[in-house]
């Protein structure tokens, strides 16, 4: 049980040097400067909604498009209504969108729709017609400012660029919330740290602008992993583009409440991000090593260190417990080192999640003691990670969608007590 305890610690040490430098994030924000940004100019936009089923939201989402402060005669709405079989198409219609209908059960996915979308518009000639094109999920509402501050950074030379994540049902349960604070500490101790110190960040599922030359230089969307957002950050970010961050470009999206939706989403993500490191593994390393590219190391580190730890300490440990079951002298000191890596890892995400809901408290739509209650909670969230991580690497995952059902307009989503 001794080898066993050595080496969870060299496994712990190895995690911590991957990882460590993701701590100085948490202090780049107290201390870097946004730098200055020039004066904006009006450019064109398109946004593209691959909707799949959506039309209990889908009209929401364009309704806070349309109540956006930036020039409505800047903005075409395009919606792929995929693989429906209600009503999407028709909602989106009558909210004002222009609207395709996709019927293809081989080629399955986000990607695939938002692909086939923008083939549409370059056969009508529409590619030339917008300077950019904004990314949204159907389920998703906007600030009244978002689309005027992605201009804003667009205007500033970003030619990706990622927003602010909040979310719609933070205060449902325990799965909500942990969603919730992964993704708001993904934008504020991650992506903004990252633009801070001048590297570059990375797409996160929604909310996103790229502009028309990235879309003529790869040709359309042609990312089509399981976890097509990474898939498209970590291409460009090999092939020399960097990914800008607009904090000040607020999102909500909704996030899954039960468990099971839960479990089949994460494992399409931690099934993509295996996907996207055997693809993508060479030019990585080749970035890190030759070029010196911190960006390259950064996206390595977040796809793929923690999975194979996650693994191999869950197979050492396992082998470890069925040892020790059967020799019950070792059972004792088996529970310990268990219990120890337990409470450590509990300490950290919940340092994590209370730095982030310390200084985000304020874009947080909840009350102060589901706040303060899922902190506790978050650190739970993030273990079950370990049995999806395991699972994904023997099982065969496929796209699904997800059901989203939060129908609520932007005032109800920032309606509760503010404390």
């Amino acid at each position: 049980m001794e080898t066993v305890k050595w080496i969870n610690g060299i496994i712990a040490v190895i995690f911590a040097a991957c990882y460590l430098y993701q701590a100085v994030y948490l202090l780049i924000p107290f201390f870097a400067r946004e730098p200055k940004r020039k004066e904006a100019t009006l450019h064109r936009f398109a946004i593209l909604i691959s909707a799949r089923n959506e039309e209990a939201v889908i009209g929401q989402l364009i309704a806070s498009i349309r109540a956006q402060d930036y020039p409505s005669e800047l903005i075409d709405i395009h919606v792929v209504a995929d693989n429906c079989t209600d009503g999407t198409a028709q909602k989106a219609r009558q909210a004002g969108a222009i609207v395709r209908e996709r019927f293809n059960r081989v080629q399955v996915g986000k990607g695939y729709a938002l692909n086939w979308l923008l083939k549409q518009m370059q056969k009508e000639g529409l590619w030339e017609v917008y300077d950019a094109y904004l990314v949204f999920d159907a389920d998703n509402l906007l600030d009244e400012h978002y689309v005027t501050e992605m201009n804003r950074t667009f205007s500033n030379g970003s030619e990706i660029i990622t927003s602010y994540r909040n979310s719609k049902n933070f205060g449902d349960n325990w799965i909500t919330a942990g969603y919730s604070l992964w993704f708001l500490r993904e934008a504020k101790y991650l992506n903004y740290a990252r633009m801070l110190i001048g590297s570059s960040c990375a797409v996160s599922g929604t909310g996103f602008l790229f502009s028309r030359r990235i879309l003529e230089k790869y040709d359309g969307w042609n990312f089509f992993l399981l976890t097509e957002d990474i898939e498209f950050s970590i291409h460009n970010i090999v092939n020399g583009e960097k990914i800008g961050y607009c904090g000040s470009a607020v999102l909500y999206d909704e996030q899954p409440t039960g468990f099971r939706q839960s479990w089949h989403q994460r494992m399409r993500w931690a099934k993509g991000n295996l996907q996207v490191f055997r693809r993508y593994s060479g030019q990585l390393l080749k970035g890190i090593f030759t070029k010196g590219s911190f960006s390259c190391f950064d996206m390595t580190m977040n796809i793929m260190p923690a999975i194979v730890l996650t693994i191999f300490s869950v197979v050492l440990n396992g082998g470890a417990g069925i040892y020790a079951l059967c020799h019950g002298s070792e059972l004792a000191g088996f529970v310990q080192s268990l219990l120890k890596s337990a409470v450590t890892g509990y300490l950290t995400m919940f340092l994590l999640g209370a730095v982030t809901t310390a200084t985000e408290w304020r874009q947080i739509h909840s009350t102060a003691g589901k706040k303060i209650l899922y902190l506790f909670t978050f650190p739970l969230f993030m273990f079950t990670y370990i049995p999806i991580s395991v699972a994904a690497l023997f099982r065969k995952v496929e796209w699904l969608p997800i059901v989203h059902r939060e129908a609520k307009t932007l005032q109800e989503v920032r309606g509760p007590v503010k404390i």
